[in-house]
């Protein structure tokens, strides 16, 4: 067989043009990544909230309703993720959200937090837990009730020099409610075994 004309990608005395890296590459990607992040916001909030039918005749906290203890500096606040169930075993219904300052860009810190109903009729949900501080800078990338039971999976940056559009650490976490408070437990990193 005869070789290809040319030089071989070993023998050429520049990179392939595919193979360098420019601002326009980048500048592509950067506006790619932002136009996926739009269109997730448009579709709105997941509400993952088929376990409250098993605590019938109570309604589940409004998340619309409720005060974070979030600064977003005048912003809207994005509900991100919702589920609802009976976390604490007390005959009503509890709502594990995850919530962040509204942008029109990037990606803001998560917090997560969960809802009581409220004291009174009129009032406001109470926030009975915060699950993550948005003041950690993590994302959450997936929020589950099941039974008493929280369930993540936060994103993070091993450094400050990660770009914020790309998280480079994963990490599943549960929560627990035990003695009156919610316990967190860390699961192991998937290849860590």
């Amino acid at each position: 067989m005869q070789p290809p004309a040319g030089p071989t990608p070993s023998t050429a005395s520049e990179p392939l043009p595919h193979r360098r890296s420019r601002p326009a590459h980048w500048m592509i990607t950067a506006a790619a990544l932002a136009a996926v992040v739009a269109c997730g916001s448009l579709v709105g909030p997941r509400d993952d909230t088929a376990a409250a039918s098993s605590v019938p005749g109570t309604a589940a906290p409004d998340v619309r309703a409720a005060r974070f203890p979030l600064d977003c500096g005048g912003r809207a606040v994005d509900v991100v993720r919702q589920a609802t169930a009976d976390l604490d075993h007390d005959g009503r219904p509890e709502t594990a959200v995850a919530v962040r300052c509204a942008s029109g860009g990037g990606t803001p810190p998560s917090g997560v937090y969960v809802l009581a109903p409220p004291p009174a009729e009129g009032r406001p949900p109470r926030v009975l837990a915060t699950l993550v501080d948005p003041a950690e800078k993590m994302s959450v990338a997936g929020l589950r009730v099941t039974g008493e039971t929280v369930s993540a999976t936060l994103l993070g940056y091993s450094t400050a020099r990660v770009p914020r559009c790309c998280p480079d650490l994963s990490r599943n976490v549960e929560w627990r409610w035990r003695d009156g408070k919610f316990a967190l437990t860390a699961l192991p990193v998937a290849g860590s075994v």
